[in-house]
């Protein structure tokens, strides 16, 4: 049915019709007809607000500096239909794509006919399930949406982690931190470990509840383990991590205080992946953990000038954005490029950004959930702004502003995965 990668891409984007639906049930199902794939993986199951990815990462190159092969399924993705689907940093080849859709088409066909369509993000979820298996020693999975009726709760993890909770995707999980708190937790699962980061009492309440009524073991930041940010520079930063037993000196190439928080819950999961009898050689975990990088996560695009992408997507992402930018680049004028989906905080997040910044350009970019430059306009309440309708232009107006300035575009995980492109391009 499927000749050619092309067809699969139509597949895919005709499934969207079917948005996103909640539940479990579908996906359940669907992982029936195909021999439940999921059941016969190690795997470590990664929720929050922010921060997933760059812990997955850190997770993901402490094993494989220790020879281990690991897969990790991821979303958004910078990269297209492959990019949800790595082993051992290699997106899944387009041929390989196809031949599983191929697989798993049957039991598609069989849904759709019960009038039970599986949507577009369930069924790349069951691929990663079905390439993982017999191809990995980990799997990394990583939520899309919240947690307890996310597509990727459908399975028992050797470990959870829960990296934060804040506002975000409130049409879906509600507008408290207790209400978002409470989806974050549906990971948690009976008698297996649960390592949560730095969150609020409010949140921390719910999590030690679901714990402790599923009797699953609780490793908490500031409790169980701890960090001591040592350096800082552009140029990366140390903290010293410790537990009941162990104390590490921590090096990593990326920035920002959040970027220690989220190396410190890897660093507790690598503890509890060695208490299950699986061999951990520290000094290559650390060399790991120092050399790792995540695409779209303030990474450096350009140089002279400088250029910085970071996809913070929310107003806990766009907090710890500044704070980074702050920490690294307080003496030098900044400009910075900002587009958005229009069912996030936008006022919010604009505002917050607006005393950091000379001048602040507001784009757009072509997604059915991106906000008008008008729209973003209306929603910032200060003066250093302009609009500029293309995104591309709105880069290559950098060429006209001074050359010693530092530039920061930023917004939602779509608009800087395109950014990306472009720059990776030329």
């Amino acid at each position: 049915m499927f000749e050619n990668f092309q067809q699969v891409q139509n597949f895919f984007a005709n499934r969207k019709k079917f948005g996103i639906k909640p539940g479990l049930d579908r996906m359940k199902r669907l992982l029936q007809l195909l021999d439940n794939p999921q059941n016969k993986l190690n795997a470590i199951h990664v929720a929050g607000t922010n921060g997933k990815g760059s812990t997955i990462n850190y997770v993901k190159d402490a094993l494989r500096f220790n020879g281990y092969h690991v897969g990790v399924f991821t979303s958004p993705s910078l990269d297209g239909l492959t990019g949800h689907v790595l082993l051992d940093d290699q997106a899944i080849p387009e041929k390989t794509f196809i031949s599983l859709v191929e697989e798993m088409y049957p039991a598609i066909q069989e849904l759709d006919n019960a009038n039970n369509h599986p949507t577009e993000f369930e069924i790349i979820t069951a691929l990663a399930f079905v390439y993982f298996v017999d191809r990995v020693d980990f799997a990394l999975i990583e939520t899309g949406m919240g947690g307890l009726q996310d597509t990727t709760n459908c399975f028992t993890p050797m470990l959870s982690i829960i990296t934060n909770v804040a506002r975000d995707h409130i049409a879906f999980l509600g507008d408290t931190i207790k209400e978002i708190a409470h989806h974050k937790a549906g990971i948690i699962k009976r008698n297996i470990p649960v390592i949560v980061g730095e969150m609020d009492q409010e949140a921390l309440a719910v999590m030690k509840h679901k714990a402790m009524s599923l009797h699953a073991p609780f490793y908490q930041f500031a409790k169980e383990f701890k960090m001591k940010s040592l350096e800082q520079s552009a140029y990366g930063q140390r903290f010293e991590w410790t537990n009941t037993t162990t104390k590490m000196n921590v090096s990593l190439n990326m920035n920002g205080n959040h970027q220690q928080m989220n190396a410190s819950l890897a660093m507790m999961a690598l503890v509890l992946v060695e208490r299950y009898d699986y061999s951990i050689n520290w000094d290559k975990a650390l060399a790991g953990i120092h050399q790792s990088q995540l695409p779209g996560r303030f990474e450096l695009v350009h140089h002279n000038p400088t250029i910085i992408i970071d996809a913070a997507h929310n107003t806990a992402g766009i907090q710890s954005f500044i704070q980074t930018v702050l920490q690294n680049y307080a003496d030098r004028e900044r400009y910075l490029i900002f587009a958005g989906f229009r069912d996030k905080e936008l006022d919010r997040m604009l505002n917050q950004l607006s005393a950091h910044f000379t001048q602040i350009t507001l784009t757009t970019f072509d997604h059915s959930r991106a906000e008008s430059v008008e729209a973003l306009y209306h929603s910032a309440s200060f003066k250093n702004k302009l609009i500029n309708k293309d995104w591309l232009n709105a880069i290559a107006d950098i060429s006209n502003k001074p050359s010693n300035a530092c530039y920061f575009i930023t917004g939602s995980f779509h608009f800087i995965s395109l950014v990306r492109k472009y720059f990776v391009k030329n």
